[in-house]
């Protein structure tokens, strides 16, 4: 073995000198490493991947958000216009009325759980296909138009035609606010 004087205080892994020609070096620490230790990374990579997978194979067995049936239209409001109703279509209808779009990742855990955890919510707090009405809904669904909370950014950035330009922000917000008062 090499006898090095290396201060206490160096890095133990900048002190090395050529091994035995096998292509591992050792270090003034006594300690031999070899270029195996990057197929161990490998395998170990290789071994992480192969349960990632395996995991979403297993979690596609839940049967949580895979089915699609939307209960009927019972009641719409009264629309102020056919332009508030184009908008709210457009930008709420997916997730706050009976009337869901599917498309080919909605089938796919954990996408699914959160598609349908979405379209939960959304019909719990305002369903523009059963309509009731009530006051709380007319303010909330105004508001969240007019400070741009609705439609959330994850529901945006997979429907595009959601967006709202700002003059059409405006004409939903009052839309709505004229619709919800009067229904």
């Amino acid at each position: 073995m090499y006898s090095l004087k290396v201060p206490v205080w160096f890095p133990s892994f900048l002190v090395f000198v050529p091994g035995k020609g096998d292509g591992s070096q050792v270090f003034w620490d006594g300690y031999t490493r070899s270029p195996q230790k990057g197929a161990v990374v490998k395998r170990w990579i290789a071994r992480g991947v192969g349960i990632l997978v395996a995991v979403l194979l297993l979690i596609q067995l839940i049967p949580y958000g895979h089915s699609h049936t939307d209960p009927p239209v019972v009641a719409e409001p009264a629309w102020d216009s056919p332009q508030t109703r184009e908008l709210a279509v457009r930008a709420c209808f997916d997730c706050h009325s009976n009337e869901t779009k599917t498309y080919w990742f909605s089938s796919i855990a954990p996408f699914s759980w959160l598609i349908q955890h979405d379209i939960d919510e959304g019909r719990r707090r305002l369903n523009f296909s059963d309509w009731t009405g009530n006051g709380r809904e007319v303010g909330e669904a105004a508001e969240t138009v007019r400070e741009g909370s609705m439609p959330p950014i994850q529901y945006k950035l997979i429907h595009p035609e959601s967006h709202l330009t700002d003059a059409e922000r405006t004409a939903l917000e009052q839309g709505l606010q004229a619709t919800l008062q009067g229904g």
